[in-house]
C-alpha cells in the first residue's frame, strides 16, 4: 500500500493515469454510439421495380438487414404489413408511385385496393356502365364536385324561339373527378388543376342516351348540378320531354335542321 501510496503522490503518473482512464472512457462511449447508430435491423426491401397498382406478394421483396439510423418513422418493417390479409385487405403499389428496385417500402407507397381512386368502377355491377361527361370549371361550379357528390345532369337547349331546361337523369353518384391529363381530383387545393371529366356509372339503357345528348351540345348545354343543391330552374320541362328531344336532335344532321315543325313538342314553361 505504501508503494501504491507513494505512486499516485507522483503528479506525472497521476496525469498519465487520469490521461488513460478519459481515453477509455471516450472510446467506450464512441463505440456505444456508433453500434447503437448502426444496429442492424431486418426490412422488407423490392427485388424488381414495381410499377402502379402491382399487387404485393412474396415474390416482390426480400428481407434485409439495415442500419437503424438509416429507417424512418413511416417504413415498414414488418412483413405481414406488406402483404395485408383477407381481413385487412391485400397490398397493392399506390396508384401514383413506383417502387424501384432496392428500395425500402414507405407507408404512403402502399394501399389497399378499396383505397384506389380507380377502384370504385373496378367491381361494376351487371347492367351498369361507366359514363365519362366532358365538363369545365363553370360547369362544376368552379370545381366544387368532387367523387363521393351526387349530382343531377340537366340539358340546356333552345326551341320554339325559347331556352328551356329540363333533367337527363338523377342522383348519380360521382366515382371521379380528373383534369385534362386523366389525373384525379380529390379535394380543392392550392395545386388543383381543373375539372375536365365527371366519371360516374349509369343503366345501360341510358348511356347511348347520354352518349346522344353530349353530341348534340354544340347548341345546347349539359349542366351537371349537386343534388342537395336546391336548383329550381325557371323555364323546366320534364324528363320524358328532354328524352324526346335528345333523340329527335341526334337524328338531325345538324342544330339548324331542327325547326318549329319538327314531330316533337318541347313544352316549355313561360
Amino acid at each position: 500500500m505504501g508503494a501504491i501510496g507513494k505512486l499516485f503522490k507522483n503528479k506525472q503518473i497521476v496525469t498519465i493515469f487520469s490521461l488513460i482512464v478519459c481515453f477509455a472512457i471516450l472510446v467506450f462511449a464512441y463505440r456505444y454510439r456508433v453500434n447503437t447508430a448502426i444496429n442492424a435491423i431486418s426490412v422488407p426491401v423490392a427485388t424488381k421495380d414495381l410499377a402502379a397498382r402491382t399487387e404485393i406478394d412474396e415474390t416482390c421483396f426480400e428481407m434485409k438487414k439495415v442500419a437503424q439510423s438509416m429507417v424512418s418513422e413511416n417504413v415498414i418493417t414488418n412483413k405481414a404489413e406488406l402483404l395485408g390479409n383477407e381481413v385487412t385487405g391485400h397490398k397493392y403499389v399506390n396508384y401514383n408511385t413506383f417502387i424501384p428496385e432496392g428500395s425500402m417500402f414507405y407507408e404512403s407507397s402502399i394501399t389497399v385496393w378499396d383505397n384506389m381512386p380507380d377502384s370504385a368502377w373496378s367491381n361494376i355491377q351487371d347492367g351498369k356502365t361507366i359514363f365519362s361527361l366532358p365538363v369545365n370549371p363553370d360547369d362544376t361550379n368552379g370545381n366544387s364536385i368532387y367523387p363521393g357528390d351526387k349530382i343531377d345532369i340537366y340539358l340546356k337547349g333552345y326551341k320554339g324561339k325559347k331556352y328551356f331546361i329540363g333533367p337527363l337523369i338523377k342522383a348519380i353518384k360521382v366515382l371521379a373527378v380528373k383534369d385534362d391529363k386523366g389525373n384525379h381530383i380529390f379535394k380543392k387545393s392550392a395545386e388543383q388543376q381543373s375539372a375536365a371529366a365527371l366519371i360516374f356509372e349509369v343503366d345501360n339503357k341510358d348511356f347511348l342516351f347520354l352518349q346522344k345528348a353530349v353530341a348534340i351540345t354544340s347548341s345546347d348545354q349539359i349542366i351537371p348540378v349537386l343534388y342537395n343543391d336546391k336548383y329550381d330552374p325557371e323555364q323546366t320541362v320534364g324528363q320524358e320531354d328532354i328524352i324526346a328531344y335528345v333523340k329527335e336532335r341526334s337524328m338531325k344532321d345538324s342544330p339548324s335542321d331542327l325547326d318549329d315543325s319538327s314531330s316533337t313538342k318541347v313544352k316549355v314553361t313561360d
